[in-house]
Formats: C-alpha cells, structure tokens, sequence
C-alpha cells in the first residue's frame, strides 16, 4: 500500500504539559503560531468532553501544494493525549502524546496515520514517497519551532521518524 503513511514526530519543550495541551486544544489559533496553517475554523463544537469537535485546516506546504481537512476529534486525556480522525485530501488518524520529562520538561509526539486521497498524489505515491514524508517533517519541524516560540520555552531533541513497514524504508533523523 504505497498510499499509506506512518510519520512521527518528536521533540522537548522545556514547559509543562498544560501548557501545551491548551495550545494544541485551541485549534482556531494554529495559524498564529503554526505557520503552514492558513486558516483553521471550527465546523462543530462537540461534546462537554470535547469529543466530536470538528474543524477544518487548510495548509500550506514547502512543496507549494495545499491541504484540506476535516479533523474531527476522537479522544481526549487532557493533559497528555489527544487524537483525532481525518478526512479531505488525506484520511487516517492523527495522534498527540504529551510525556512529562522531569520536573521541567515535556517529550510531545505526533503519530500521524494516514492514506492519501487526491488521486494525483495516489497515482505518485510510489514514486513520490520519501517527498511526502519530506514535506510532512518540514510541516511538523516547523510546527514544533512555532510551538516552542509562542510558549517562550527551549525546543530540544526534534527527531522525524517512520515505522519500518513492508512498503516504506525507515527514516530516523534527529536535529533541533
């Protein structure tokens, strides 16, 4: 299945997780702070639990295409999970974990699951896979920088990963 990826990011924040679960949680101010987020609108509010809530992103990538999608938000552990199943030009799951490191510190990783739908990219996926996943790490890289910007605290430790999987070689590079 070429179309199918399975991308994780990780990296520290010397913060707290509240911290950033409240920015990961308000979703309408991604594009304050994130910059491949050009827009982010709440469609539905969802549950008490916040469960349900759906929100559409459109993002800009490094590689000058963009994306539409429909997030709606599957589960929540506040402070330190968060998932969500997406529709558009992409449909699969995406996943946050938020992991305390010492008294000082918070290890956020984003497993992100997903088939590609535009039919374009499906009939390029086997050739154009280690692009895509270059394209999502730029996204994630620069999320991660955005994120540790807009909380005033230290990014350390930013790592892109992919599962070894029968169709897609592994990829582990670590940089700040």
């Amino acid at each position: 299945m070429q179309d199918r990826f399975v991308l994780i990011s990780q990296w520290q924040l010397a913060c707290n997780a509240r911290q950033i679960w409240a920015l990961l949680d308000d979703i309408g101010e991604w594009p304050r702070w994130w910059p491949e987020v050009m827009r982010a609108a709440t469609l539905h509010a969802g549950n008490d639990d916040g469960t349900g809530k759906l929100v559409e992103l459109v993002w800009r990538t490094p590689l000058l295409y963009r994306l539409n999608l429909q997030i709606a938000r599957t589960r929540a552990a506040p402070p330190f999970e968060l998932e969500g199943s997406v529709t558009g030009d992409l449909d699969g799951r995406g996943l946050w974990i938020l992991t305390p490191h010492g008294d000082d510190a918070v290890i956020v990783t984003y497993r992100w699951d997903v088939r590609l739908s535009r039919p374009w990219m499906r009939r390029f996926a086997a050739l154009l896979r280690p692009v895509f996943a270059w394209n999502h790490f730029q996204v994630m890289r620069s999320g991660a920088h955005g994120m540790a910007k807009r909380l005033g605290c230290r990014l350390s430790e930013y790592r892109d990963m992919s599962p070894r999987t029968p169709d897609m070689p592994g990829d582990r590079r670590r940089h700040a």
